[in-house]
């Protein structure tokens, strides 16, 4: 029996709107995916930024539950990564500086923990402030938007001419798929991920401390005042990184604790209990008051858990409403922080005729 391949193909569905024009004079382009279920999800081209996606309460209404702006200028302005792809590496490498067969490459130093300058997603101008050229795709009935970006030999630092293909895919179980793809010309260091900030009560609806959070990891990477890893791999059982069973934000994020104190609430990379790079569930939340419910599942060995510690109510978002202290949380999939520096790590290196390939999956439902 002859099966029909499953084709991908331009889009007549998929709906596109100008979103302005960046400080660099490129056009920068908004698309709108949608699911059979109405669900939706706005993505635009400066910096593959996740501006807008719907999910569904027990009620079965949907509300935008990410952070946004409502324009290009709230973007520009932006410091905090809002829904953003990342890279060439997510998350700190210690003193902006790694070595690849005896050379020494030196990134710019652009976050400074404990007043330590360290190299943070990317560097100055990363993955989240360039432009991406963008192609509407269709496979299987499902809407998709395919985002490409090559990035030069030398850029920020970087070795190696990257060239990247990221999808993100909408699909008809509520999940928002997105897909990694790159290869290189020299060796070099990859590590990407999107930073999307949500909240499951709604986009700008107060704190995220009363969510409920399950992280299926046993251990977690403790760090140093710098937030930069010491290598020890740290069981959580005992500390208030345990969340090997639900609670809340609130439950713990207050206790005396140094790597709370360090990362100012929760900022720290867990340790998947899955290391096999196969699909698992990493991460699941819960928000009481609307029934959301979001699962993380993922091919990476990490996850990093940020509850908006730096969030601080002088940001408005796309719906005038200000972005408060601890008012939305990333889950951000990963391979751990600094691991170009950590020998004892998952390596991160990408060497010519080698393919970066992964998957991580935000599934939306409600009970």
């Amino acid at each position: 029996m002859l099966v029909g391949a499953s084709c991908t193909a331009e889009s007549d569905t998929v709906e596109s709107s100008a979103f302005g024009t960046s400080k660099s004079g490129e056009p920068v382009t908004l698309y709108t995916l949608d699911n059979a279920n109405g669900m939706e999800v706005d993505i635009i081209t400066y910096g593959g930024r996740v501006t807008r996606l719907t999910a569904p309460d027990r009620d079965g209404n949907y509300a935008d539950v990410v952070q946004g702006f409502s324009d290009i200028a709230g973007y520009e302005a932006d410091s905090s990564f809002q829904g953003a792809l990342i890279g060439r590496y997510g998350n700190r490498i210690a003193h902006g500086q790694f070595v690849i067969d005896g050379e020494t490459y030196d990134l710019a130093k652009n976050d400074m923990p404990g007043d330590i300058p360290c190299h943070l997603h990317g560097g100055t101008i990363g993955y989240d402030k360039v432009v991406w050229t963008a192609e509407p795709v269709v496979k299987d009935g499902i809407e998709g938007l395919k985002l490409t970006y090559l990035s030069e030999d030398g850029e920020e630092g970087y070795p190696g001419t990257l060239d990247i293909t990221v999808h993100y895919w909408l699909q008809d179980d509520d999940s928002l798929k997105i897909t990694y793809h790159a290869t290189t010309d020299k060796k070099t260091y990859v590590n990407l991920t999107n930073h999307a900030y949500f909240n499951l009560k709604g986009e700008g609806e107060g704190t995220i401390v009363d969510h409920e959070f399950t992280l299926n990891a046993s251990k977690f990477t403790p760090v140093d005042k710098g937030l930069i890893p010491t290598g020890e791999l740290r069981p959580v059982k005992g500390t208030p990184f345990d969340f090997t069973t639900a609670h809340t934000l609130s439950a713990r994020i207050g206790d005396e604790n140094e790597q709370l104190s360090f990362g100012g609430g929760y900022d720290h990379n867990w340790v998947l209990d899955n290391q096999d790079g196969s699909m698992a569930l990493a991460a699941t939340v819960y928000e009481p008051t609307t029934g959301r419910v979001m699962e993380v599942m993922t091919e990476e060995p990490g996850i990093q858990l940020y509850s908006g510690n730096f969030l601080d109510g002088t940001m408005t978002g796309q719906s005038g409403k200000s972005y408060e202290y601890r008012g939305a949380f990333c889950l951000e999939t990963q391979h751990y922080p600094d691991s170009p520096n950590q020998p004892n790590f998952p390596s991160t290196l990408l060497a010519p005729g080698d393919v970066y390939d992964t998957t991580t999956i935000y599934k939306f439902s409600s009970k």
